[in-house]
């Protein structure tokens, strides 16, 4: 945030008439702005000088948050148009958006916001889209799966229907968040991305396997998943992969890990509910960590988290598991 305390600099310099921090060459400056958290207080750096006035127009990053759930959501797209108006079509960085919106409203508008950040050239584009209408996702066109500039994408509640090929030629980092796909849109991603390297996937649903048979992903984040009934099963064919990190509440009855052979790290530190199950929670949290455990047990560093600690203790007690890799729980060291 722009802090009282820099304003008061500036102050404090014109009073000696010594602005130093005007005395910086503009590049510089929007350098600085750019880093701001958010475009807003990019803008209001415009109070503070003259000259500062219009230098946001040229900054590399743009942040728009929206905060207010239920209300003042006509300010903030109106801001939202009138910022990209005003500002120069530059190369972007980063485009950020998280807001809340009504699909019949203002979907058009996302839509337009989206594609000025893609003819921008922007690298990382980050979307949080939570729409207040009846339908979840929210959908994207086809020129977002069409781009070589992007090199880290985040996407959240957004739904994944291209109408041709997904061609990410530079993207090495994907993260999707409460997002729906199915199993052909993965095997889409993981062949028509060549230097991918990271695969998050977090509450995603809509699929029965995941074939991740790229050579070039290496780290896997597998964050919750929670729709449907409670006795999905999900596949995992994942045979270049070399870290593997599963995490937080899993509504399955079963988590099959069919190939990861080439697995070096695995971190195990997830939770299943205590809903109704063919068996009792207890057997049912014992079956899929057991499966975890023997699956990966040809991995160098094994970790199983505080989640998991009180079922493996469980399985240790009844003899039924003693991998000579396993970390303890107690130790906190990243993998």
């Amino acid at each position: 945030m722009l802090t009282e305390e820099l304003a008061e600099e500036v102050i404090r310099f014109e009073d000696k008439d010594e602005d130093l921090i005007s005395k910086l060459p503009d590049c510089i400056l929007v350098e600085i702005f750019s880093r701001l958290p958010t475009t807003k207080e990019a803008i209001r750096t415009g109070t503070l000088s003259k000259r500062w006035k219009h230098l946001w127009t040229s900054v590399s990053n743009l942040v728009f948050l929206d905060h207010n759930e239920n209300k003042f959501v006509f300010d903030f797209f109106y801001f939202v148009d009138k910022t990209l108006t005003q500002r120069h079509r530059l190369k972007l960085y980063t485009f950020k958006l998280h807001t809340y919106y009504n699909s019949r409203l203002y979907g058009s508008h996302i839509q337009n916001w989206i594609r000025y950040a893609v003819s921008c050239n922007v690298e990382h584009l980050i979307l949080r889209l939570w729409n207040r209408g009846h339908r979840n996702e929210f959908p994207l066109d086809q020129f977002v799966f069409i781009n070589s500039c992007f090199t880290h994408i985040t996407l959240s509640c957004c739904a994944f229907n291209p109408t041709g090929a997904i061609s990410w030629k530079n993207l090495r980092k994907l993260c999707i968040a409460f997002g729906k796909f199915d199993e052909d849109f993965i095997e889409n991603v993981s062949s028509g991305n060549p230097v991918l390297e990271t695969l998050e996937l977090k509450y995603c649903y809509g699929y029965k396997r995941l074939n991740i048979t790229s050579k070039s992903v290496k780290n896997l984040v597998f964050e919750g998943y929670m729709h449907a009934c409670y006795n999905d099963s999900i596949e995992f064919n994942a045979p270049n992969i070399l870290r593997l990190i599963v995490q937080d509440v899993l509504v399955l009855r079963k988590f099959v890990l069919l190939n990861v052979s080439s697995l070096v790290e695995a971190h195990l530190d997830y939770t299943i509910p205590s809903w109704e199950y063919v068996t009792t929670i207890e057997e049912a949290e014992e079956e899929m960590l057991k499966g975890f455990i023997l699956n990966v047990r040809h991995v160098k560093h094994l970790k199983v988290g505080n989640s998991c600690s009180k079922v493996l203790g469980r399985l240790k007690a009844k003899g039924s598991l003693s991998p000579l890799n396993l970390k303890d729980p107690s130790d906190t060291s990243p993998l």
